[in-house]
């Protein structure tokens, strides 16, 4: 059995999507609009990106390398010189520290 339920309600306006930006409280929204979508394009971009590095190393792991190991090479490559440097004395000072060496 069905019941009898009203339908629901319609408006006239149209999607708020459809709606041209407005300047609001001294907000220019089309310029806001414009920023909006630059970021989300570049999300997008991101994205992509971040699914191509996936496959490099899916595609270096496959062939029998560290990945673990590949990424820390990657950020100690993206450090200076001697902020590598300190990093590495330190890291060496604790394992002395624990006895690891």
């Amino acid at each position: 059995m069905t019941e009898n339920v009203a339908p629901f309600p319609v408006s006239d306006d149209q999607d708020t999507q459809d709606e041209q930006p407005k300047d609001t409280g001294g907000i220019g929204g089309q310029r806001l609009m414009s920023f909006i979508e630059r970021i989300e394009r570049l999300e997008e971009e991101k994205t992509a990106l971040m699914e191509d590095l996936k496959e490099v190393y899916a595609e270096a792991k496959g062939v029998g390398f560290d990945v673990k190991t590949m990424r820390k090479v990657v950020a100690l490559r993206k450090m200076d010189t001697e902020k590598r440097r300190e990093t590495e004395e330190l890291l060496d000072l604790y394992k002395s520290a624990i006895g690891m060496m």
